[in-house]
């Protein structure tokens, strides 16, 4: 037997964001705002003709914050979620997994060593790869002075 679970607050923003983001969705506003355009002659551009767009759009931009904001939480926690599995999976440092909880002195910190252990790492790729060129050039010269 299977049960329907009710719907939640994060089903229904997720719904609304997703048909939110559709072209479909963006053509039905420009077409409501063109049609409201037209009736301003029919109106006499009066307060209220303002006053009806205003408020509209109003109250969806206030509306859709919230929802969009708790998408993005969802998703940022989704994407947290996957990123700590990989840290843990890999050979990268378990330390890394939940750093998202820290201050942001403390990241700013964190930041700062790992951009610290880049440079070192790209200037330890470069020392290599003059050495690799190096011991080639007097690998040739080895071989042109025995000339084989």
């Amino acid at each position: 037997m299977e049960t329907t679970r009710p719907r939640t607050f994060s089903d229904f923003a997720a719904a609304v964001a997703r048909a939110a983001g559709r072209p479909g969705t963006f053509a039905l506003s420009l077409l409501l705002i063109v049609v409201w355009a037209m009736t301003g002659p029919l109106f006499h551009y009066s307060d209220t003709w303002q006053l009806i767009i205003n408020t509209g759009t109003t109250i969806v931009t206030f509306l859709m914050v919230f929802l969009i904001q708790n998408t993005q939480n969802r998703d940022g926690a989704a994407i947290q979620a996957k990123l700590d599995e990989l840290i843990r999976a890999s050979a990268a440092q378990n330390a890394y997994i939940g750093i998202e909880h820290l201050t942001e002195e403390e990241l700013d910190v964190l930041r700062a060593r790992c951009e610290a252990r880049a440079r070192d790492f790209r200037l330890s790729e470069v020392v290599d790869a003059a050495a690799e060129t190096a011991n080639a050039k007097a690998a040739a010269a080895a071989r042109a002075a025995t000339g084989s």
